[in-house]
């Protein structure tokens, strides 16, 4: 194993991460030359509203499949873009410690939601923004916007938009601190499954390079919270388009599991939660995710 290939979007935030991982596996062995290899997505070509297309898991398609035909050796991912079953053949292999899990609120100078003035147009292409935000600020217009972290900051300092909201994590790794930036709280947004968590994806087949990845870049309590975060989505039987929040936190041996679940049209929300006692047991935390998706799905 003395050349591994990554797999990488070609925008700004993919590949600042893919660097990430580049560099703590170059760190556990200085011997080993690791090459980025930049895929174009389907997600990043198409044009107008990604739901009419297939939605964010666009994404990931080609890497995955350059995956499975060996092209490349690994990918590395935002877990939020991941769907919730995998293809035949791949795997999760390890994730990063997560960053800020919260989306935050980008403006051209206000401090928070509640400063907003009414009838503010607020940016986001997301329903699970989009209604949880809508919940808080009725008064506000929520509307679509596409394209990278960089170019929606533009738009918003264009006037384009009077507020964004976005992964607070991405506006971190890429450096950006303007316009104005202020973190919503989880209990007011609960964060997308996933969310500040990067994952690097591996053929099952490839035992001896997922071990060494493994010890090189998974952070033992990430794995846990998103493995738990991820098990709700299956349950629930979400899609990218599902308006679905999930967030788990570990503490010690316990691990919290927040859950949110709305229709498509808004109309209708509801909330579950649910602690357990864990340690570092990874099927307990699958178990937990998969009680807060039924809960959700039931009570909807």
């Amino acid at each position: 194993m003395n050349i591994v290939r990554i797999g990488t979007r070609g925008s700004p935030l993919a590949l600042t991460q893919a660097e990430m991982v580049r560099r703590q596996l170059g760190a556990a062995d200085p011997n080993l030359t690791v090459e980025l290899v930049t895929i174009a997505t389907s997600g990043d070509r198409v044009r107008g509203a990604l739901r009419e297309h297939g939605g964010k898991f666009l994404y990931v398609k080609e890497i995955e499949e350059a995956l499975l035909a060996g092209t490349v050796d690994l990918a590395v991912h935002s877990m939020k873009d991941l769907p919730g079953e995998l293809p035949d053949g791949l795997a999760i292999v390890a994730v990063m410690e997560r960053d800020d899990p919260r989306d935050a609120l980008v403006t051209r100078g206000v401090e928070g939601l509640a400063a907003l003035p009414a009838g503010a147009r607020i940016g986001t292409s997301s329903l699970r923004r989009q209604w949880q935000v809508l919940s808080l600020r009725p008064d506000c217009a929520v509307v679509p916007v596409r394209g990278n972290v960089g170019t929606r900051v533009r738009k918003l300092i264009a006037g384009e938009f009077d507020a964004l909201v976005m992964a607070a994590a991405g506006l971190k790794r890429l450096g950006i601190k303007e316009p104005h930036i202020t973190p919503i709280t989880t209990t007011e947004l609960l964060p997308a499954i996933g969310q500040g968590a990067i994952v690097v994806e591996g053929r099952r087949s490839d035992d001896e390079l997922a071990a060494f990845v493994r010890l090189a870049c998974h952070h033992m309590p990430t794995g846990i919270a998103t493995t738990a975060e991820r098990a709700v989505l299956r349950a629930v039987g979400g899609d990218c388009f599902t308006p679905l929040a999930a967030h788990a936190e570990l503490e010690g041996h316990a691990l919290r599991l927040r859950g949110w679940l709305a229709t498509a049209d808004g109309t209708r929300a509801v909330r579950a939660e649910r602690s357990a006692s864990i340690g570092q047991d990874v099927e307990a935390a699958a178990t937990l995710g998969r009680a807060v998706g039924e809960e959700l799905k039931v009570a909807l």
